[in-house]
């Protein structure tokens, strides 16, 4: 199943990885801090809040970081943030689902839907997109930590039904309620993951290129900027060579 197609190689060739990796250090801390907020403290007792922990370390966030987010999602001053899901169609059709955690809907509102009409897009009302996806849990390992054979079966022991390789990732996918027995498995072979998460999937992808694939990255783009904003997801299907075209 696809999820965010080959998006991922366009931002690593795009540069600018100083920013990104502020801005997903401050996404893990959002995530960390609802985690807490939600479920305590203890990620041995919290499997969310030890998916964003072990995301954190996996992307080398400083461990005074992780732990300014446990404290200030367990103070007495805890923001609140709520969760909420957008959906709507791109330039070309292309579904996109975005996720968020913010502390002012109307401002999260505002800027997605400014985003959505800024590049030819537009919103679209709750499961106009999600209803031919599936809500499963993801895991993401590096390809450095072994071989497509060593981690299918690896993944097969957890219980995790497909795993692949994509967007230079070892992508392993189970049902939501096997994925914190999974990541957890997985770790003792592999370490920590690169991310583990809940994430959306469909089997349905849509060909696009030219001026309306351009627009598409932009919005993107644009999109995963947001602060409020923790995971996009689109169904697009770019081949290589207009990749490369665009990241030229």
């Amino acid at each position: 199943m696809a999820g965010h197609s080959k998006y991922a190689n366009i931002q690593h060739r795009k540069g600018g990885q100083d920013k990104k990796r502020a801005q997903a250090f401050t996404k893990i801390a959002r995530e960390i801090q609802a985690a807490v907020r939600l479920g305590g403290p203890d990620p041995n007792a919290n499997p969310r809040l030890y998916r964003a922990m072990a995301s954190g370390r996996a992307i080398n966030m400083p461990k005074d970081n992780i732990q300014r987010a446990v404290d200030k999602g367990g103070g007495a001053g805890a923001e609140s943030l709520d969760e909420i899901r957008y959906e709507g169609f791109g330039p070309g059709g292309i579904g996109v689902i975005v996720e968020c955690l913010t502390d002012n809907k109307n401002r999260t509102a505002g800027e997605v839907r400014a985003a959505f009409t800024k590049h030819g897009g537009n919103l679209g009302e709750t499961n106009s997109v999600s209803n031919a996806w599936k809500r499963v849990g993801e895991i993401r390992y590096p390809l450095s930590v072994g071989s497509e054979d060593a981690m299918l079966e690896a993944a097969i022991e957890a219980g995790c039904d497909d795993c692949a390789v994509e967007d230079e990732s070892h992508v392993v996918v189970c049902e939501m309620n096997a994925l914190a027995g999974a990541a957890q498995q997985l770790s003792k072979k592999f370490g920590d993951a690169a991310s583990a998460k809940f994430v959306w999937r469909t089997d349905i992808a849509i060909p696009i290129e030219g001026d309306s694939a351009e627009s598409l990255l932009k919005l993107i783009d644009q999109l995963d900027d947001l602060d409020d904003v923790q995971d996009v997801y689109s169904n697009e299907d770019i081949s290589d060579e207009e990749l490369a075209r665009l990241s030229a």
